[in-house]
């Protein structure tokens, strides 16, 4: 069942019970037990297709937001009031083209909350992060991975759990479930993105979960080792993927004369 179909039939009765009882309160995907110390949630924007993550230390209750839409600021804000997490970080994968991020709101009502960014984006923010970088949020942390292709600023983020338990990455849009993000504007460079996906992501241990930015046919997760294996336009080698992202042929993104913009002042708006 689609995300999309899900919120198309919250009223179809009988079907709006059957959905429910399909997906975890709030979107949550529950977490392995040997991870039950972080307290992780994934949200969905359905208008532009994209998952906002909320990452907490059950210990410290100290919380980041990873890619918040301003539009699900109030959704946002009330789920990690509602966990009783204290926000202590707006984190963006990039400067999106399809959506406003909602850290610069979020400084407002919230004034302690610091917007990071990666210092390549060239947007602004109270923190830049490079690759190695981590931000911590109590006894839990995610490492930057600088995955530059998508656009110059690109970044993912792995958060460890314990040995014996699958880590987590957080891909944004350099990798997507069965594919990846454009590489037709904002700097994109269809090789720059191959090389990084195949080498920071792809050499991960093959059960990490893959959390990416967006999806566009219902799916939430995947895994190293399916992408390794599935995913088309990665499988086919440096060459191909170049051939691939040259013939696709996107329309332009409807936002991005807005959403740019506002999104290089990323935290500090005025």
């Amino acid at each position: 069942v689609s995300l999309k179909s899900f919120t198309n039939c919250m009223r179809c009765g009988p079907m709006r019970e059957w959905l429910l009882a399909q997906l975890p309160q709030h979107n949550a995907v529950p977490v392995p037990s040997s991870l039950d110390e972080l307290i992780f949630h994934q949200l969905f924007d359905e208008e532009t297709w994209t998952f906002t993550y909320v990452l907490g230390c059950g210990e410290t209750r100290e919380a980041i937001l990873i890619d918040p839409v301003l539009e699900q600021m109030d959704r946002d804000l009330d789920v990690l009031a509602e966990l009783g997490l204290n926000l202590k970080y707006v984190v963006n994968t990039h400067c999106h083209a399809d959506h406003i991020t909602s850290g610069g709101v979020i400084k407002k009502k919230l004034p302690t909350v610091q917007t990071v960014i990666s210092k390549a984006s060239a947007a602004k923010a109270d923190i830049h992060i490079v690759e190695g970088d981590k931000v911590a949020f109590g006894k839990w942390e995610i490492e930057v991975l600088a995955t530059p292709g998508h656009t110059d600023g690109c970044l993912s983020f792995l958060c460890k759990g314990k040995p014996d338990a699958p880590a987590m990455v957080f891909t944004g849009d350099a990798l997507l479930i069965r594919g990846c993000g454009r590489t037709d504007f904002q700097q994109g460079n269809a090789g720059t993105l191959f090389d990084s996906v195949t080498s920071k992501i792809f050499t991960l241990p093959g059960n990490t979960l893959v959390y990416p930015g967006h999806d566009y046919k219902g799916r939430n997760v995947s895994t190293v080792d399916e992408e390794k294996r599935f995913n088309g336009r990665l499988t086919a080698g440096r060459d191909g993927f170049i051939k691939i992202m040259s013939e696709l042929n996107l329309p332009y993104p409807k936002k991005i004369d807005i959403a740019v913009p506002a999104n290089m002042v990323c935290g500090v708006q005025d």
